[in-house]
């Protein structure tokens, strides 16, 4: 089996814009609200979870950290919503996305999400499932709850992708 080397890219919303969104307040529309006491960040994300008589949900995930060499031999994707991961809290993780080459993940890209940045997985974006860096780590999760198969998997055949080191 051929092992390859990923390399780690600080997320931008410009790089990561082919996969979904990127989840921060930087250049988000502030509004101030309840009488000016609290500021909105304003649409952050496009959930889209309605296919198919979904509906939003909103969950709590609890990630046990992963450190380096990290292994990336499947990925996923969810064809009948996104997926979005805020961490609760001052911690990285990394959200490690693939191009969909005639029905299967292509090779992948490995970004690291600092503190306050969350990652908000279009529909039909192949990912791999969470990837939580240095202790445990917990998400607030808005993703599709409904009827019908929102879930497929692909495991790579003959090359297994690595995350050697994360250095951005």
């Amino acid at each position: 089996m051929e092992t390859v080397s990923l390399t780690v890219s600080p997320v931008s919303k410009k790089a990561f814009a082919p996969f979904g969104d990127v989840v921060e307040t930087d250049g988000a529309e502030l509004r101030l609200i309840n009488q000016g006491s609290t500021e909105r960040f304003h649409d952050l994300a496009d959930i889209d979870v309605t296919e198919g008589g979904g509906r939003a949900i909103v969950s709590l995930f609890r990630g046990q950290p992963f450190a380096p060499p990290i292994a990336i031999s499947m990925m996923e994707r969810h064809p009948l919503g996104s997926q979005l991961f805020f961490p609760v809290g001052a911690k990285s993780f990394l959200a490690v996305v693939a191009p969909d080459e005639n029905g299967i993940p292509g090779v992948p890209l490995a970004f690291l999400c600092p503190p306050g940045t969350g990652v908000n997985y279009a529909k039909n974006t192949w990912h791999h499932p969470l990837l939580s860096l240095e202790t445990v780590s917990d998400f607030l999760v808005v993703d599709r709850d409904g009827p019908g198969d929102n879930l497929e998997e692909h495991h790579y055949a003959g090359t297994q992708f690595r995350i050697d080191a994360i250095t951005t």
